[in-house]
């Protein structure tokens, strides 16, 4: 079962999951960029950053996901949105930046997908990503070890290759030899977390959809998440858990996130 993405699940933690794109929007060293893409981007809020930042550019959102649209078009209605799929997008005219925000991790073929979403910017623009570096990630282990699980190990090849990202040499590997301007970087992002359902719910969002969607009926899916919960509590000993300002016991989540940038001439 392949479920559509969740907007109302997604946003919960929406300034968390917007902060590496305002990180990343901050770096892009463009003055009045004309024609902007956001490539994958889901509810908007990434697009919304974009277009604050050049206001006088047309911005334009693209997602695969009707019902992440929705959400894009009724929290931002003077944006315009695109439904199309990331692997067979071209651009009819290059635009000056073509942006995408935790979306290229879900996309197979970097070695071919990224030259060719670089080869839809336009002389003197930009192509800047950021992906979360999921392998980098203490829940990623956790999630695989529940998926390893006999009670459903022959159901999870499809989920445990769902998303792709590589080393940051071999980006670099990649994207050096296209331009001479290439700034490639790693950011580590810290969360406070009030227990390991909150860190259920944040990846219920995203990364762990996949291995949701492999499970045949509520009740496995049920059983998966109880063991991975399970699993997450015993990551973070009570003892390990420091005191917020509201004096609750906290997890802190680590998110390793990977961004290039890379200019036209």
């Amino acid at each position: 079962m392949t479920t559509d993405w969740n907007p109302n699940l997604y946003l919960k933690y929406a300034n968390e999951r917007t902060q590496p794109s305002l990180d990343l929007i901050a770096r892009i060293g463009l003055g009045q960029p004309d024609r902007i893409i956001d490539l994958g981007c889901g509810t908007g809020n990434s697009t919304e950053a974009l277009r604050r930042r050049w206001p006088g550019a047309d911005v334009t959102g693209l997602d695969n996901s009707a019902k992440m649209l929705e959400t894009a078009a009724r929290d931002f209605p003077a944006g315009k949105w695109v439904q199309a799929d990331i692997n067979a997008w071209t651009a009819e005219t290059p635009y000056d930046l073509v942006f995408s925000n935790a979306t290229l991790q879900w996309v197979k073929g970097h070695a071919a997908l990224i030259p060719r979403l670089f080869a839809q910017v336009a002389a003197g623009g930009a192509l800047a990503v950021q992906m979360p570096h999921s392998g980098k990630m203490a829940v990623r282990k956790l999630i695989l070890a529940t998926a390893d699980d006999p009670a459903w190990r022959e159901r999870m090849g499809a989920a445990r290759n769902a998303t792709a990202i590589d080393s940051s040499e071999a980006y670099y590997d990649l994207l050096a030899p296209l331009s001479p301007r290439l700034d490639l970087w790693e950011t580590e992002y810290l969360h406070v977390m009030a227990d390991p359902e909150a860190i259920l719910e944040w990846i219920r969002a995203t990364s762990l959809r996949p291995f949701l969607d492999a499970l045949a009926s509520a009740d496995e899916r049920a059983a998966f998440e109880a063991q991975l919960r399970g699993r997450i509590d015993a990551a973070f000993p009570r003892a390990r858990r420091r005191q917020t300002p509201l004096s609750v016991h906290a997890l802190v989540l680590c998110r390793v996130s990977l961004s290039a940038m890379i200019f036209r001439k």
